[in-house]
């Protein structure tokens, strides 16, 4: 079983913890880290995004000149796509673009995820993440004594509405509850920072 340091929100090394095989120590799997990001990533599109065709643009119902005899190229209506202000050839429509995946894969790539952070040492472990304020200042604190710097996920236990607000106006910080952790943020970020309790949790639902 893995082992990692558990530290205070001070900075000092308090104890050890031992992580589950399991999901700290799995096989890592790129292709499904891969399947899941991808379909995480496709379904935050709205697919909301629509172009207007030559029957939906107004105007243009009236010849622009007749057939023949000008000397110039025969049109129908001055809103057909080569016309400036004309409709638009083969453009986007509304549509979904939801992929599915299914619930293994997705926990395959979830434990690949949080093993690359054990590997590259980039999962801490706090023994109790507790602000009693929304204070950025003590945020800022916290991290610099844990020695993080740059993007980070904070996980706690449940939902810390302090923690939350404290971290809001860092850029590069986010905060989530154990249970709405996902694989793109986990790779996104640099650093995972995770309570002790949040930990249980998460060994708790999956080990």
């Amino acid at each position: 079983m893995p082992t990692v340091n558990v530290y205070n929100m001070e900075g000092k090394a308090c104890g050890t913890v031992e992580l589950s095989e399991k999901i700290f120590a799995a096989e890592i799997n790129n292709a499904a880290v891969h399947s899941v990001v991808r379909a995480y990533l496709l379904n935050q599109r709205q697919g909301t995004q629509s172009t207007l065709t030559r029957s939906e643009v107004r105007g243009g119902g009236k010849k622009p000149w007749r057939q023949k005899g000008t000397g110039r190229a025969r049109q129908g209506s001055i809103r057909s796509p080569q016309w400036t202000h004309g409709g638009i050839a083969l453009g986007p429509k509304p549509r979904s673009y939801r992929v599915s995946i299914n619930k293994k894969l997705k926990q395959v790539a979830l434990f690949s995820a949080l093993t690359s952070k054990v590997v590259s040492d980039e999962l801490i472990v706090i023994d109790n993440i507790a602000l009693d304020s929304y204070k950025t200042k003590n945020m800022i604190n916290f991290l610099k004594a844990i020695n993080v710097e740059g993007k980070a996920m904070i996980v706690t236990a449940d939902v810390n509405n302090y923690v939350v607000g404290s971290a809001a106006n860092i850029p590069g910080v986010i905060t989530a509850p154990v249970n709405t952790i996902n694989v793109y943020d986990i790779l996104k970020y640099d650093k995972m920072v995770i309570s002790k309790d949040a930990l249980a949790k998460l060994e708790e639902v999956y080990a």
